[in-house]
């Protein structure tokens, strides 16, 4: 039922979107005032690790942590669902300015040697417990080492892992500090949530004002014998001059934000320049080789044709498996109208961080929606091939590529719940992801089609001989291998840096929230492969080649290989994944993120190539 009630907020969204388009956050995301007094809620969140990929439920048993007395799921979007969200009532009390000393949270806790031993594996793992409170992560206060300024770290960490004592110790007292904003004196608005986490064995040695003294001990969890725990806590009250619509800047510090902006700017500034001088070198080329032609066609003597004019007979020709081609090309429209208008909505500020998950949620409903591009696509293509089968062809376009990543997704998904791990997709959220396939997208995929396959066959500007030309010896840089995966690399230097920031928001626990940047760089990216894909097309016609289909899609689309690779690059230098499960799940999601890549950039060569073919043999004499 989380599932309906995220799209119950998409709807209103859509709806009031008119009437709040000046406001920041999403409609629904509205500031709440407190009362002195009245209670906020304090809700736990799935433990997680940037050293493994497995999150784990905060009331997994071997925790023992203290359980509310009555335990409630807050209401959560698809997309946080999916992202392994699972927020849930606790047994804090927090009062609006009413500060809790150091007390017990619940009664004595015992660890049995098991769960010693499962617990100590976590703390070496780094696992940090996530807490919510009013829409803000729980935080600690880090020092960045780039700006020397103070920011919230997302998380704290459930134990220390000291290596040189050799002693771990569970974090079992947490001071609380919670930050408030107020204008009026009677409405207070919540702005910050710091959380000092300390292991206490004293407890009677607890303070209220900062780190247990020395001799107040530790707590070592006994992997021999049990082990007795008491957690407790306190809260503090602190008012601050942050306004409310400004509370989420202390969670959003880029690390090095220095180097972020020289590197995206230099980025930009490269592949423009290469990019216009790659148009400026195409243009004039094929506006001489055009001009030459025609010049050719008005003498009277018959000339020898040349060049990339040779092949007008049989650049048209029908690829082989065209239909395969004419559906990962309407798939590939699918994602690239999804990504457009997504990052549209994300730059007008419809997606902020306070939102949790909203920005998943808005790729799969957005997705789905543009399940009819797909199909339009997929119909108008293999119609212009000259295909007959086209209920293959519009089954495909509807279950390939989503099947395929759904497939990879659910076995992903087994592996979760093999590892006991709380981000397992729960049955009722595959259940709502099967029905928005089938009772939406597919549908709507077959609508499309059939408005595609309605409209009129693309004409070709000249005809196709009946036999096909023989191709002559290619040089080795324009062979079919060679020439992908050459026309790979500059779409890739394109995205590959603000990459590193994407991937490490996936993986590394930070928040990414430049989607200006992130705009900017598929604009760049667009206008990359089309240029890259048009220039590798010229020269394979110029060289008597007319096989341009497939490698028009492969050419942009080899990107994603690079991307792949990065992938495993950012695994060994960045990740300290150790476990198989955790590797499997890592690799198995990048691959989804590359197949995915591969469809957008092959679709917007292949695209690029398509208009420039149609528009140079358009303006050319032929008898």
């Amino acid at each position: 039922m989380k599932s309906w009630t995220s799209w119950g907020s998409l709807v209103t969204l859509v709806l009031t979107v008119g009437k709040q388009a000046s406001a920041f956050y999403l409609p629904g995301v509205a500031p709440h005032d407190y009362k002195a007094g009245e209670d906020v809620p304090l809700f736990v969140n799935a433990l997680s690790s940037s050293d493994t990929v497995l999150p784990y439920d905060f009331y997994t048993d071997r925790f023992q942590f203290c359980r509310a007395n009555e335990i409630h799921r807050k209401s959560e979007s698809l997309g946080s669902i999916l992202f392994g969200d699972r927020l849930q009532s606790s047994a804090f009390e927090l009062k609006m300015k009413q500060p809790v000393p150091c007390q017990p949270l619940c009664g004595e806790r015992t660890y049995s040697p098991e769960d010693a031993r499962f617990v100590n594996q976590r703390i070496r793992e780094r696992y940090r417990l996530n807490w919510e409170v009013d829409g803000l992560p729980a935080a600690m206060q880090s020092l960045d080492d780039a700006t020397q300024e103070v920011y919230n770290e997302i998380g704290f960490l459930l134990g220390d892992d000291n290596k040189q004592d050799e002693v771990i110790s569970l974090n079992n007292h947490y001071d609380i500090t919670i930050e408030y904003h107020t204008n009026d004196e009677q409405n207070f608005r919540v702005v910050g949530v710091i959380v000092n986490p300390y292991s206490l064995k004293d407890r009677t040695k607890c303070s209220n004002s900062g780190p247990p003294a020395p001799e107040a001990g530790v707590v070592t969890l006994d992997e021999e014998k049990n082990t007795p725990v008491t957690f407790s806590y306190s809260v503090k009250w602190k008012e601050s001059p942050t306004p409310w619509a400004t509370r989420w800047d202390n969670y959003l510090r880029a690390s090095d934000p220095k180097i972020h902006w020289f590197s995206l700017v230099n980025s930009v500034v490269i592949v423009l320049f290469l990019t216009g001088m790659v148009a400026m070198i195409l243009l004039r080329a094929l506006h001489k080789d055009i001009a030459r032609y025609n010049a050719l066609e008005a003498q009277e003597d018959a000339q020898e044709d040349f060049g990339w004019k040779l092949v007008h007979g049989d650049v048209f020709r029908p690829p082989r498996y065209s239909m395969l081609l004419a559906v990962l090309v309407g798939s590939g429209a699918q994602l690239f109208l999804m990504t457009s208008v997504t990052l549209g909505f994300a730059v007008l500020g419809f997606l902020s961080p306070s939102s949790r998950g909203s920005l998943s949620t808005v790729i799969l409903v957005f997705y789905v929606l543009f399940g009819s591009i797909a199909g339009y696509t997929s119909a108008r293509y293999y119609k212009m091939f000259g295909g007959e089968k086209w209920k293959r062809n519009v089954m495909l376009t509807a279950l390939l590529v989503p099947g395929t990543v759904f497939a990879i997704f659910l076995l992903l998904n087994f592996f979760l719940i093999g590892a006991k791990s709380s981000g397992a997709v729960p049955f009722g959220t595959l259940f709502a992801l099967i029905s928005m396939w089938f009772l939406v997208s597919a549908p709507l995929c077959f609508l499309g089609a059939y408005f595609g396959y309605k409209k009129p066959k693309l004409e070709h500007p000249v005809r196709t001989n009946q036999i096909p030309r023989q191709i002559p010896e290619q040089p080795f840089y324009l062979r079919r291998i060679p020439s992908i995966v050459i026309g790979g690399i500059l779409p890739f230097g394109a995205i590959f840096i603000e990459l590193y920031f994407i991937m490490a928001s996936i993986w590394d626990n930070r928040v990414y929230y430049v989607f200006g940047f992130l705009f900017l760089v598929f604009v760049i990216l667009v206008l990359t492969c089309s240029q890259v894909t048009v220039l590798m097309c010229y020269f394979h016609l110029c060289s008597e080649d007319y096989r341009w289909w497939w490698r028009a899609f492969l050419t942009s689309g080899a990107s994603a290989f690079y991307v792949f690779l990065y992938g495993l690059l950012f695994y060994h230098t960045r990740l300290t994944i150790e476990d198989v499960p955790s590797t499997i799940l890592y690799f198995g999601y990048t691959s989804i993120m590359s197949i995915l890549f591969f469809l957008l950039t092959g679709t917007i060569g292949f695209t690029a190539c398509f208009k420039f073919v149609r528009k140079i043999y358009g303006s050319i004499k032929i008898d």
